[in-house]
């Protein structure tokens, strides 16, 4: 174990920075640490856990910029998405350091001649195994109400956004939170499998989260099985986004540039595959790419970026092997497919036409600039067609009756359903999936809850 992490702006294809890699010595001594920490915070009351949450949010507002000049050079995140996903984080903190305590609060139950409720409390040191797509929301949003509920956490993040996890680490403490109660964990991309495994182990981690691949997930899911430990999965998505025949086609279709090519494609809940009533297919088609031709792909340092590179060469690649599977299948190539040529790891923001199942583009989680589009003959179509995947994390369905919206959606299996809306994430509403998409909620009532232990109190006179 150990060695050299190298991260590199994916923008330019040169290095970055490069940290030394821990030893099995020095994580043995980061756990330690950290379950120490993690003992003593559980002890602390929670209206000063939560109060420690709301300076974070205002420390998180003072390091808008750092933060996301790391996010831009780490991993291509466009400037002005980097900074809203830092003000995202600090709006997260300010909710739970208003609504962690209420939630957290004992619950009273109405029983005959005893004194009975139920109580919240903390689980322990909690690993969290990060992505690199949302440097800084998928650390906070989950570490937020972790830390309020009074956990602590060992952050295992990747690898190639290594500064921005080192510079979280430094702000926690920085925002009153104890040191070592948020630790970050260095390891190597060849150490990870192994490292994570020994972690999940260990009797001093009480529970693991992990937002990343399916592969990953189902490692980490069988780990924690094995160790009788709680396990939160946030995986991959292959979100449908449903256009009826009577929806309004231009605005669905703005909405639809929007859900597909926010951070380059590079999320899991972003809009994949669209299926459009056959009504109104072609007016969609025509005016969702016009809205992708018109998105300005560059520098994602210039505030007018709207598509930066990906932010590594093999998700390139895959996105190309996607696109030529699906073309030699029988899509249609309507616009873009190629990578651009000279430094970076840029890609066209590309569009398919007439997929389904059985194409990579439709079947596949595509982690980048491509859409998919495939027609639906009526409802029941649609429904069928969005429902012809292995994941369920998010919907989005257009229409001009709302009711008949939520009534399709009923029919559609996901972990969220938005009507006339992108699907985003709030911190005031439950967000996972289903299916290979995972299990768990984070954010929320249930956010907060999911690393504690609900323990009944009986008291008898």
């Amino acid at each position: 174990m150990s060695g050299l992490i190298t991260t590199v702006n994916p923008a330019t294809g040169q290095p970055v920075a490069s940290y030394e890699a821990w030893d099995a010595d020095r994580i043995e001594t980061a756990v330690e640490r950290a379950h120490a920490a993690a003992r003593a915070w559980a002890l602390v009351p929670v209206a000063e856990r939560a109060a420690r949450a709301a300076r974070l949010a205002h420390t998180l507002r003072e390091h808008t910029g750092q933060l996301a000049e790391l996010a831009v050079t780490e991993m291509g995140k466009p400037v002005a998405e980097a900074a809203g996903e830092v003000e995202k984080s600090a709006l997260t903190a300010d909710y739970y350091a208003q609504q962690g305590p209420g939630i957290l609060a004992d619950q009273r139950v109405a029983i005959d001649g005893v004194e009975a409720w139920v109580a919240y409390e903390p689980a322990g040191l909690v690993l969290a195994v990060m992505p690199w797509n949302f440097p800084v929301w998928q650390v906070m949003r989950f570490a937020v109400p972790s830390l309020v509920a009074g956990n602590g956490i060992l952050l295992k993040h990747a690898s190639n956004v290594t500064g921005s996890a080192l510079a979280l680490q430094d702000l926690f403490v920085e925002a009153g939170f104890p040191e070592h109660l948020v630790t970050a964990v260095i390891v190597s991309d060849t150490d990870v499998p192994q490292a994570t495994a020994r972690l999940i182990e260990d009797e001093r981690i009480a529970a693991v989260t992990l937002t990343g691949s399916n592969r990953a997930g189902a490692a980490v899911g069988a780990a924690a099985g094995r160790a009788a430990k709680k396990s939160v999965l946030e995986l991959g998505g292959s979100d449908a986004f449903v256009v009826l025949a009577d929806a309004d086609v231009e605005r669905a279709a703005a909405a639809a540039v929007k859900a597909r090519f926010t951070n380059s494609g590079q999320s899991c809940v972003c809009a994949k595959r669209f299926i459009v009533h056959e009504a109104v297919a072609d007016a969609f088609t025509t005016a969702f790419v016009r809205g992708v031709e018109d998105l300005r792909l560059g520098d994602p340092q210039e505030d007018g970026t709207q598509v930066g590179p990906l932010a590594r060469d093999d998700l390139r690649a895959a996105i190309q092997r996607q696109v030529e599977d699906s073309v030699a299948a029988g899509a249609r190539l309507l616009t873009g497919g190629k990578p651009l040529p000279g430094d970076g790891y840029f890609y066209q923001p590309t569009v398919l036409a007439d997929t389904g199942p059985g194409m990579a583009a439709f079947d596949e989680e595509t982690f980048g600039p491509l859409a998919a589009l495939a027609v639906a003959r009526d409802d029941e179509d649609a429904v069928r067609l969005a429902n012809a995947t292995a994941y369920g994390l998010g919907l989005s369905v257009w229409t001009a009756d709302a009711a008949r919206g939520v009534d399709l959606a009923r029919r559609i299996t996901s972990g969220a359903a938005f009507v006339n809306a992108v699907v985003a994430s709030d911190p005031r509403l439950p967000f996972g999936g289903t299916k290979r998409s995972g299990y768990g909620r984070e954010l929320a009532t249930a956010g907060i809850r999911e690393f504690t232990n609900t323990r009944t109190y009986w008291v008898a006179a």
